[in-house]
């Protein structure tokens, strides 16, 4: 197996320029919302609004402002799949669609999937949705066709501030723990990483530097695996099933003495 790949994305030199937006739909010949005719959503500078089947790749405007407009500042990220080392997508899929790549990526067979939505619901970063042209459904790939050609993904290739970063993960993590800590030293103390160990799913494949806290921009801060409430459920569901006997024990013996008349006969 080759060496695990991903994303390091340093939230803090995103610009939000929406460049790695337009060169994923363009490699990845996505469709445009409605045709390319679309309102304004009204939230900043987002109009894409989030992951989706058909938007692979989003970029995150928040806007931190004081009352007064006098202090404040811009938070900007460029949100895709995470490419989860244990992924709750890959764990439903009940027609092997979904399948983890030579790179450690998460990849959906288009041709191999029946759009029933499980993935959908087991992703707890809501990256995957159906695509509407070809009823599947779909989320970033990392490029797995370019990468097996030895091409960099579209997305970080086309970034102009090297906020999008590839390549093997365990070099990518070395490169983000030392921007942290040039970020912390310079002041930025609030400069984190997210998803870049064990810790959270086994670790994220694309994972961030982040400078405040995961809902801010919009992620979970403890993302689960679907399986987390199977053991919860499964003692429910015996439970449920010892009830339902004894009340069904119950009901036999009342209708047997309903029908047994005096000295043992049956009535009639």
């Amino acid at each position: 197996m080759a060496e695990p790949m991903g994303f390091y994305t340093d939230t803090t030199v995103c610009i939000g320029c929406k460049a790695c937006e337009v060169a994923c739909k363009e490699w990845n010949q996505l469709p445009a919302t409605n045709g390319g005719v679309t309102t304004l959503s009204g939230d900043s500078y987002d109009n894409t609004r989030r992951l989706d089947g058909i938007h692979w790749r989003h970029v995150k405007f928040i806007e931190q402002f004081s009352l007064d407009r006098r202090d404040g500042r811009w938070l900007m990220m460029s949100d895709v799949c995470k490419h989860c080392v244990r992924a709750g997508c890959l764990e439903v899929c009940p027609t092997g669609a979904i399948i983890r790549t030579e790179f450690d990526t998460v990849v959906i067979q288009s041709d191999v999937c029946n759009g029933c939505r499980d993935c959908i619901a087991a992703c707890p970063f809501g990256v995957i949705d159906i695509n509407p042209v070809s009823g599947t459904a779909q989320k970033c790939t990392l490029c797995y066709d370019r990468m097996r050609a030895g091409m960099e993904p579209a997305c970080s290739t086309a970034c102009p501030t090297d906020s999008i970063q590839f390549g093997p993960v365990a070099s990518l993590r070395k490169r983000a723990e030392a921007r942290v800590a040039q970020l912390q030293q310079a002041g930025e103390k609030r400069a984190h990483l997210y998803g870049a160990d064990e810790r959270m799913l086994g670790g994220l494949n694309s994972f961030y530097l982040l400078v405040d806290r995961p809902e801010v921009y919009g992620l979970p801060p403890d993302p689960r695996m679907p399986t987390r409430n199977l053991k919860a459920g499964s003692l429910w569901s015996m439970l449920g099933a010892v009830v339902i006997g004894r009340m069904g024990l119950v009901s036999f013996r009342m209708r047997g003495g309903r029908e047994e008349g005096p000295g043992g006969r049956l009535d009639t």
